[in-house]
């Protein structure tokens, strides 16, 4: 029986550094554990604020691009007057030309 009780008391100590190993293991695994929830939980953040930056910038980029659109139809709308308003000093140009000679014409005839 006694070395039965070698053999047990043997078995035991193995037993006994195989639970303080995984007990070590598992404090690691542990640490790790809480490490990479950490960085998750700062990435989720990030993430956040980057999402609310992106938002942000979209509605400024929807917002300008409806202002460029409104300078565009009112550099439209300003250059067609202003077309309108060339033609017609060209034809009022033209009509006082045409009057002024038809009364220097009238002006010779009646010397």
């Amino acid at each position: 029986m006694g070395e039965q009780g070698a053999a047990l008391q043997k078995y035991n100590q193995e037993l006994v550094k195989c639970i303080e190993q995984l007990k070590i293991k598992r404090q690691e695994l542990s640490y790790e554990v809480e490490k990479e929830e950490a960085a998750k939980h700062s990435l989720e953040n990030e993430m956040q604020q980057l999402q609310l930056k992106l938002d942000g910038l979209s509605t400024n980029i929807k917002r300008k691009k409806n202002l460029l659109e409104n300078c565009d139809k009112a550099i439209k709308e300003a250059e067609s007057a202003f077309m309108k308003i060339l033609e017609s000093s060209q034809v009022l140009l033209s009509k006082v030309l045409r009057e002024s000679e038809e009364l220097e014409i009238k002006d010779e005839t009646e010397d």
